[in-house]
């Protein structure tokens, strides 16, 4: 994954119904922020309880960060903090597939974690997690005010229902 939270937790050493707690120190939120195009991360923490079924691994919990990325308008910092709850499965990896063979996931598999059998990744996880849970779309208290000033339309302004009435207006004045 590249970034320095990683926490291999070997299989066999996960005993059902553990509790982990992991708090992201300076370096490992540096390169996270990193990896996901963040301006800072100044808290990463989640609190992990562990639960087996063989090979077949649950972590449920939360994952709370502070963070800061860069408003899609303006590119200000803007602040969000993140508070989730979560639950992924770490199963083995797959047998390869056919190179003509399609793999469909359904809704259930969507939190699915593949590992390679002996040691899962939980820090990278949570990191992905992080990636997942922070507002794709942020916007600063100036984004609008700047929009507005660079002729970009609202939503409201841009529907077809909104066109239909200046194009309404016009006729009306002729």
């Amino acid at each position: 994954m590249g970034d320095r939270f990683a926490h291999h937790l070997p299989v066999d050493a996960i005993r059902d119904g553990e509790r982990i707690d992991l708090v992201a120190d300076s370096a490992e939120r540096g390169a996270i922020a990193e990896r996901i195009g963040l301006v800072s991360l100044a808290r990463l923490d989640a609190h992990v309880g562990l639960t087996r079924d063989g090979k077949r691994i649950r972590a449920a919990g939360r994952i709370r960060a502070a963070l800061e990325q860069c408003c899609v308008i303006t590119g200000d910092p803007v602040g969000e903090h993140v508070d989730e709850a979560f639950e992924l499965v770490f199963v083995p990896e797959p047998e390869p597939a056919s190179a003509g063979e399609e793999i469909e996931l359904g809704h259930e598999e969507c939190d699915v974690v593949f590992y390679d059998g002996s040691a899962i990744d939980l820090g990278a996880a949570l990191a992905d997690t992080l990636a997942l849970s922070v507002d794709p779309y942020p916007r600063s208290a100036g984004a609008e005010a700047a929009s507005r000033d660079s002729g970009i339309m609202t939503e409201e302004q841009a529907s077809p229902f909104a066109a239909l009435a200046r194009l309404k207006k016009g006729s009306d004045e002729t």
